[in-house]
């Protein structure tokens, strides 16, 4: 049957001398595997076509729980500025193995717009910091492990909110602050306003770097408690990250 889906190249593998296999991350399908023939070729035109992160119209035979076999590739958007800097690869390849992870829980459609868009964004250089955890919080849902941003998570109390904490998993009120550190009220609200925020709408993203650095700090606590992943890519893009601040 053959089929036009919408995807994104999130793995190409080597397959006998001139072919390859590529896994693409579709909307309505999920992840689908496709052969496509003589693309490891140099005058086929698949060859350009069909390296990882890159997004378009596929036009394939389907083969439900088998591999599809590519025809063509139509680019939606060719993602230079993200192919031409190191951090934003960087950034790009730990949010597609996130992602990839989330996919093997929930299939949910959602996950692919928020998925794209943000992509979509990073190539237009707005800040990856920001939008990096943006998703991760919103990615929370999905792997079943959501952020309470209403009340305090020890008491329930919904006023007098002083501060967040990865371990306790959310916010924290005056009445049951221990020896947690104190945020600023704004990284509070910055916090909620992520969750909310519909990533397609964005265009411009000022936020304090003190605000950006407790957002991420909370964030990687929370996943590190609460998630049990371990990715990668994560690491590299620490990596990254600190070189960029050298």
């Amino acid at each position: 049957m053959q089929k036009m889906v919408e995807g994104f190249i999130v793995k190409e593998t080597p397959y006998k001398e001139s072919s390859k296999i590529i896994n693409v991350y579709t909307k309505e399908y999920g992840i689908i595997g496709m052969i496509a023939k003589g693309a490891k070729s140099i005058k086929n035109p698949l060859r350009a076509l069909t390296t990882k992160f890159t997004y378009g119209q596929f036009n394939i035979n389907y083969k439900e729980d088998k591999l599809a076999t590519l025809i063509s590739v139509d680019i939606i958007d060719d993602l230079s500025n993200i192919k031409n800097e190191l951090t934003l690869i960087s950034y790009t390849t730990y949010l597609t193995e996130l992602v990839m992870q989330v996919v093997k829980q929930s299939l949910d459609p959602e996950i692919y717009n928020i998925f794209i868009n943000t992509i979509l964004k990073l190539n237009q250089h707005l800040d990856p910091a920001i939008l990096t955890n943006i998703l991760e919080i919103k990615m929370l849902d999905y792997l079943g492990v959501s952020l309470n941003l209403d009340s305090c998570n020890k008491c329930g109390n919904t006023k007098d909110i002083v501060t967040i904490d990865g371990d306790i998993g959310g916010y924290v009120c005056k009445n049951c602050l221990t020896n947690q550190l104190i945020v600023k009220p704004n990284t509070i609200k910055i916090l909620r306003m992520y969750y909310y925020v519909d990533i397609k709408s964005i265009t411009d993203l000022k936020i304090k770097e003190e605000t950006k650095n407790e957002i991420n700090t909370f964030l990687n606590r929370y996943y590190e408690r609460y998630t049990g992943l371990y990715l990668k890519s994560k690491d590299f893009l620490l990596k990254i990250k600190e070189l960029d601040a050298s």
